[in-house]
């Protein structure tokens, strides 16, 4: 895990912001020793020598994988993933090809094109150019997020935007903010929808789960934004939910099905993943980006999708320790 997420011994003197930054860190370790396991927890930033080193010592049967970015880059985790496999460590999780795949927006997207598979029109707009084309191909609105960057980052309602100043603002903004590339894609006004997978070879799907933001104010873009995702009190006054969809039918359940696993085989992705789609107001689906190793802190949209499949937390955390022993061997 990232060095300052380390749980410490207790909560006392943390305010709840500490302690919601490293809730799925904790919820894991004492998940994994309630199941009997003996647990070594790593703290790492920019240096492999402390995992090249517990790996000689300790010896591990498994590497339980909550690492979300090195040396300060999201992208850089897919780098650490392949030391592990360099060394023949079983470890939970994606492997680092469909990290690498996912982590890109834009590449995962043109990939999924190949196969098919619906996603909004969108153009990339990398760091460091002074001069950049916008695409005539686009249609505004569009929303402006990072190119790699996750968990909302960089997203507010300002984000959706209706002309060519708005974008070229937006696209500054995230570059400045942010410090990723950015990718600007045709909004997609409807229902959010997350689907969550799990399994190597054969995917294991749980049911259908939905953003609910129908409380956000009128006028309001319906978007995950970064209040929406992580702001409590914001989340309280708009009445957010997240929950179990309702009113899907049949054959859309089954489009969901059978895209999110074509998905997971065009993009190489294992262990455990959530797919995010974008479903319109004509009941067209749209895929939004593949999530591998999302949140799975008790209660968050994954477990919680496990759950209601009948898989509880612990068995949940034994499923994903299981699937990385296997792949191992």
């Amino acid at each position: 895990m990232h060095e300052d997420l380390v749980p410490p011994e207790d909560f006392d003197g943390l305010d709840i912001e500490e302690i919601r930054a490293i809730l799925t860190e904790d919820d894991v370790i004492e998940g994994l020793k309630d199941l009997g396991h003996e647990v070594y927890q790593l703290g790492l930033y920019d240096e492999l020598s402390p995992l090249r080193k517990a790996l000689r010592e300790i010896k591990p049967h498994l590497v339980f994988n909550l690492l979300e970015e090195f040396h300060g880059q999201v992208v850089f985790d897919y780098h650490v993933v392949a030391y592990l496999e360099l060394e023949r460590q079983p470890y939970t999780g994606c492997n680092s090809r469909g990290l690498l795949l996912a982590r890109d927006k834009g590449l995962s997207k043109k990939i999924l094109h190949y196969h098919r598979i619906r996603a909004p029109r969108f153009a990339v707009f990398p760091r460091g150019r002074k001069r950049q084309k916008l695409p005539k191909h686009l249609r505004y609105p569009l929303i402006v997020k990072s190119l790699t960057e996750e968990a909302s980052s960089g997203i507010s309602s300002a984000s959706v935007v209706y002309d060519d100043d708005s974008l070229r603002r937006q696209v500054a903004r995230l570059h400045a903010e942010v410090g990723s590339d950015a990718i600007a894609e045709e909004y997609v006004d409807g229902r959010e929808l997350y689907a969550a997978v799990m399994g190597n070879h054969r995917h294991q799907m749980f049911p259908l789960w939905e953003l609910d933001l129908r409380g956000l104010p009128d006028g309001e873009p319906r978007i995950a934004s970064s209040d929406v995702k992580w702001d409590a009190d914001y989340q309280e006054q708009h009445k957010i939910r997240i929950h179990r969809a309702r009113g899907l039918s049949a054959e859309l359940e089954e489009q969901i099905r059978k895209n999110t696993r074509r998905i997971c085989k065009a993009l190489g992705l294992d262990g455990y993943v959530r797919i995010d789609y974008r479903l319109d107001r004509d009941g067209r689906l749209y895929f939004l980006e593949a999530n591998p190793n999302p949140d799975i802190a008790d209660g968050q949209e994954f477990a919680s999708a496990a759950r209601a499949a009948g898989l509880g937390y612990h068995e949940m955390l034994q499923k994903i320790v299981s699937l990385g022993i296997r792949r191992g061997a």
